[in-house]
């Protein structure tokens, strides 16, 4: 059942694939006016259309890129900071041009994007901005040491805008999402004997989808999230309540791309 965001204008930032594309998807079927930022390469203009959407090349890196965007798209009222990126490399290989480059996407990159938004909605005295964090916000991951530190970077982000932004009637949350089937991830579901074991510490047994992420992004967008702010959303199956792994062969099988109970 789609959330009603009927009337608003909605931005999100990496819209044209993944996680940004269904939530552009979902605030559509919400009603909302929707807006797709992203690179030219993305191809955000057809992507959108597409949706019955509308799209723009931004580069969330360039801030007159961003104020272009917004230039077009006008005062937004919903705001999905989703643009980011992943280098896969251990800690002592990371170059100071990959840790450049994801700390430009994942946190400069949505602070700028933040704050041209709320300098526009402020005269309004109200939006709702959703960033997305990650599970890796609060682990460490290895070969990630740049997505990682980017995605901690967003939690701090998160409470400050949180803070400073209330007495506007702006609101601030994030999603954290876990293992999510995207472009970036699919290299992982293709190897079963791989996600075998990863899906061992996750209680419901498996990978999320885009659009469960999705909802969980349009719930903290609406209205029906009126009293929330500053909150931090897992959507990662029980991922970050496991300690000790959940799944073993005594008590289920693995069919495919899932832990089931025998």
């Amino acid at each position: 059942m789609a959330i009603d965001v009927g009337g608003k204008t909605a931005v999100i930032t990496g819209g044209a694939n993944g996680i940004g594309l269904a939530c552009a998807q979902a605030l559509v079927d919400g009603g909302a006016s929707v807006w797709i930022f992203d690179l030219d390469r993305e191809r955000p203009r057809e992507v959108a259309a597409e949706i019955g959407a509308r799209g723009a090349a931004v580069d969330v890196t360039v801030r007159a890129s961003i104020d272009a965007g917004f230039a077009l798209s006008g005062a937004p009222d919903i705001l999905i900071a989703n643009a980011g990126m992943a280098v896969f490399e251990d800690a002592g290989a990371t170059t100071r041009d990959q840790w450049d480059r994801v700390l430009a996407v994942n946190l400069t990159g949505m602070f700028e994007t933040v704050q041209a938004a709320a300098q526009l909605m402020k005269p309004r005295r109200s939006g709702a901005i959703v960033l997305t964090a990650s599970t890796n916000s609060f682990d460490g991951e290895a070969t990630l040491i740049a997505y990682n530190s980017s995605k901690a970077g967003v939690l701090g982000l998160l409470h400050t805008a949180a803070n400073e932004f209330g007495p506007y009637g702006i609101r601030v949350n994030a999603v954290c999402p876990g293992l999510i089937r995207t472009r970036l991830t699919r290299f992982a579901f293709d190897e079963p004997s791989a996600i075998k074991d990863y899906f061992r510490q996750i209680p419901i047994g498996r990978g999320g989808e885009p659009g469960e992420v999705a909802n969980a992004v349009v719930f903290l967008a609406s209205d029906l999230a009126s009293y929330v702010t500053g909150a931090a959303l897992l959507v990662d199956g029980g991922q970050m309540s496991c300690k000790f792994g959940t799944w073993n062969e005594e008590r289920a099988t693995f069919e495919k791309d899932r832990w089931v109970l025998k």
